[in-house]
């Protein structure tokens, strides 16, 4: 069995993407435009349109089961505009499921050869940066909701065994809740120097914390274990993060991923990789770590020879047109 945890940091891999020689097949839903969530306004506010998506290729050497995780997660659905489907450039049997964490997956039987996937959709976005709410309180781990207790446990890259004492030296004396999960941010902002050259799938948060170099999946990893060694709910995210609200950044664009936390009764969303607010966050998949939102998990051999990935802002006239304005 092999995966693609895609968030790695780096925005787009130099491979080969072969054009798509038939009629795509078709995987999907429609779904209607939503509401927003409180902010702070650290970053421009305004409502957004995003279109995002992906092509992703994948060479397999015989037909291969694979299961995928590239769908808009279920919570985000009704704020699609368009369709979101998967889109096969050869016939292949596919069926979607809901997995265990309420991720949309879809199950594959990859044909041999080279087998193209992509979706391109647009998406309305509140235009606030991720909330900020400081009052936000921890809970006791008695006080944690049945549901959220396994986002208390070590997992397969988040070893919190190894990391146990170090956080509680580290974090005991912060005041608990906001400032706590605050201060773990900080200090895995810190501590890894982001590097997508020295991404490495095998690397849990305890490699990465000795380490010091990763990428965005590693900043997630560190932040989330020493989440969990407090006594944090904490799980792991990956979706797409434009450069929205803030000035074009100088690599080409990959998917992100970033970590969630039970505070005050409710998940809250940390970035320990860019250790700031910011906007337009479109979540596909969240768990316990990479393992479980791997972009893909392959029952055989089958290598990601085509990445490409955008995420970007629809002009604010093709918004108003959109929105009937």
């Amino acid at each position: 069995m092999t995966t693609a945890t895609a968030p790695k940091g780096r925005r787009r891999r130099d491979v080969a993407q072969p054009a798509c020689e038939r009629e795509p097949r078709r995987l999907g839903d429609v779904a209607s435009p939503a509401a927003s969530a409180p902010g702070r306004p650290l970053l421009e506010e305004r409502n957004v349109l995003i279109q995002a998506g992906f092509t992703l290729t994948y060479d397999c050497a015989a037909p291969t089961p694979m299961l995928l995780a590239l769908d808009v997660h279920p919570s985000r659905r009704q704020d699609l505009t368009t369709p979101q489907t998967l889109e096969f450039d050869r016939p292949l049997a596919a069926r979607r499921y809901l997995d265990a964490f309420g991720n949309s997956c879809t199950r594959i039987l990859a044909p041999e050869g080279r087998t193209t996937i992509s979706t391109s959709f647009e998406i309305y976005d509140d235009g606030e940066p991720d909330e900020v709410d400081l009052s936000a309180a921890q809970p006791s781990p008695s006080e944690v909701p049945d549901t959220a207790l396994i986002y208390l446990l070590g997992s397969r890259y988040c070893d919190t065994d190894l990391l146990a004492d170090f956080a509680w030296r580290t974090f005991g004396g912060v005041e608990p809740g906001w400032a706590r999960v605050q201060a773990v941010c900080d200090f895995a902002h810190e501590r890894i120097r982001f590097d997508y050259a020295a991404a490495d799938p095998t690397r849990t948060a305890h490699g990465a914390f000795v380490e010091g170099v990763g990428v965005c999946r590693d900043f997630a990893h560190l932040a989330v274990t020493l989440c969990r060694c407090l006594n944090i709910p904490a799980r792991y995210c990956t979706g797409y993060l434009g450069d929205i609200g803030i000035p074009p950044q100088p690599y080409p664009m990959d998917f992100s991923a970033w970590f969630e936390v039970w505070l005050g009764g409710r998940w809250r969303t940390f970035d320990a990789r860019h250790n700031t607010p910011r906007i337009g966050r479109i979540l596909m998949a969240a768990g316990r770590d990479a393992t479980d939102v791997a972009l893909s998990t392959s029952f055989g051999a089958a290598r990601l020879v085509g990445f490409d990935v955008f995420t970007d802002e629809v002009p604010a006239g093709a918004l108003r047109a959109a929105s009937g304005g």
